[in-house]
């Protein structure tokens, strides 16, 4: 399914919260992602509308009747978390966007404005908390160059398996320990082989960070019912930054039938959910499969391609954040180096019969490409911890080190549209706890 732009997208609307209308604010009229916050003086938490550096107060401004909501709207703007607005059709997702622009654009009237301004929060005044409820997550490895890399430092005979273009590789992931950006991941514990075959228990040596996207799953399908690639679309609420946390030592010895405990201790996702209808006019084609592959299987084939948008992973050691020194950038990518959409994602999910559910977080994997810039990890970046890399600051880096923190962003652009941004994940890493 293809998403059409519709007045929401239009260049020339602006907002009278003047933040919004600033040429590098992730959050311009144009955006309007929603997300969970909890203001500072209380503990109740609630659905917001990021525009600009305010938060509008969804079930506050459909309590002032600005604009007309169905009682399921209405119930699931009261909620604290984005589940029951995700589980409504894609029509009323739409019809919401559309009553949210007119309110808080330049063409609002002044009775309207009166109503909706006391709805708003400054973003310095809360904070933002996990949005969804997530049942269920699956990451994905669709980054050719990423899984051709990993498969050559591991010494495997076929460094790209031969199912990669054949469908789009995953694993079950952990969801419980999955958490709101700012949090910080702990260095975790792990069954570690040592280069003379012994096993030690000890605390990971080989942190890395993995800079992805991923997207939230609105509506589900009932368990043995196919989604068809070209509906998978509509089953896509929004998408998100994400930060795979993963400590490589312990994944590369535990790794039989997948990740699991290199993996599962944190994985870190940004605050702000940008609807999939923000980001209709940011698609790109997927690239060209290499020669002598086979045909993209026919239940998997689609004319629709992945989303083009800026993506960046940035560094900032302890000496640095303490030298006063700005965080470093270590890589430049974007989707459209995936050789799957999250389309097909979906659509091989649940080719199976497999119900997926409001709320399930699918990951792309990590977002590499062909150059050394486009790494979107730095096991990449060292081939795998045996050539360090050295940061302006002098710091030279095998693997991430305590007190090291890991800054996503990622923004959308194409000529002729407003850019949207995501907000940062942000995460830093802590030492290992004391064992016993």
């Amino acid at each position: 399914m293809i998403l059409h732009l519709n007045d929401t997208h239009d260049p020339a609307l602006t907002s009278w919260v003047d933040t919004a209308n600033e040429a590098d604010t992730d959050f311009p009229l144009q955006n309007l992602p929603f997300g969970v916050f909890r203001r500072l003086e209380g503990p109740s938490l609630a659905i917001g509308v990021a525009v600009g550096d305010r938060i509008l107060d969804l079930a506050k401004v459909l309590e002032t009747g600005s604009f007309s909501a169905s009682d399921a709207l209405r119930d699931a703007a009261h909620q604290p978390s984005l589940n029951a607005l995700m589980a409504l059709p894609p029509a009323q997702h739409s019809h919401l966007r559309a009553r949210l622009s007119a309110a808080l654009s330049t063409t609002a009237s002044a009775p309207l404005r009166r109503r909706v301004a006391p709805c708003l929060e400054p973003m310095s005044g809360v904070m933002l908390a996990l949005p969804v409820v997530i049942g269920d997550y699956t990451d994905f490895l669709t980054s050719a160059w990423h899984t051709e890399r990993h498969g050559r430092f591991k010494g495997l005979q076929e460094p790209l398996p031969r199912a990669f273009f054949s469908l789009p590789v995953a694993y079950h992931g952990r969801a419980s320990s999955i958490r709101i950006s700012g949090t910080d991941a702990v260095r975790p514990w792990g069954q570690i082989r040592s280069k003379d075959g012994s096993v030690r228990f000890a605390p990971s040596a080989a942190m890395d960070f993995e800079l992805e996207l991923a997207a939230y799953v609105g509506q589900g399908n009932e368990q043995g019912h196919r989604i068809p690639v070209a509906d998978a679309g509509r089953h896509l609420f929004g998408y998100c930054l994400m930060n795979d946390w993963s400590a490589k030592d312990i994944q590369w010895w535990e790794q039989v039938l997948g990740p699991f405990l290199g993996k599962s201790f944190m994985t870190v996702v940004s605050p702000w959910v940008v609807t999939a209808e923000a980001l209709a006019p940011f698609r790109g084609e997927l690239p060209s499969r290499p020669e002598g592959q086979a045909p993209t299987p026919e239940h998997l084939a689609t004319a629709e391609g992945t989303l083009d948008i800026a993506m960046e992973a940035w560094l900032q050691t302890r000496a640095m954040r303490e030298a006063g020194t700005a965080p470093v950038r270590l890589s430049a990518t974007t989707p459209r180096h995936l050789s799957w959409s999250f389309e097909q994602m979906v659509a091989h999910h649940t080719s199976n019969g497999c119900n997926m559910r409001t709320g399930d977080l699918l990951g792309s994997g990590t977002v590499s490409g062909e150059e050394a810039s486009a790494m979107g990890c730095l096991t990449e970046m060292t081939a795998a911890g045996t050539v360090p890399l050295t940061l302006p600051s002098g710091e030279r880096r095998h693997w991430l080190e305590d007190g090291d923190e890991v800054v996503l962003r990622a923004r959308a652009t194409r000529e002729g549209f407003v850019p949207l941004g995501f907000g940062e994940c942000r995460s830093r890493i802590l030492p290992a706890l004391p064992p016993g």
